[in-house]
């Protein structure tokens, strides 16, 4: 019998929180700001802040 790969099964657990985790703050700006939550991108990813250098 095959032994079990418990970092392979771990990482599926913490992919599997992320996205959940993920959901629920997408839930919570769609809520907040009813029409920007889905064209808004993520945090901290917009090209046009001036890249810092």
């Amino acid at each position: 019998m095959a032994k079990p790969n418990y970092s392979f099964e771990k990482k599926q657990r913490e992919i599997a929180k992320k996205k959940k985790q993920d959901e629920k703050l997408a839930k919570k700006q769609a809520t907040r700001e009813p029409g920007q939550a889905e064209n808004a991108p993520p945090a901290g990813s917009d090209p046009s802040s001036g890249g810092g250098r």
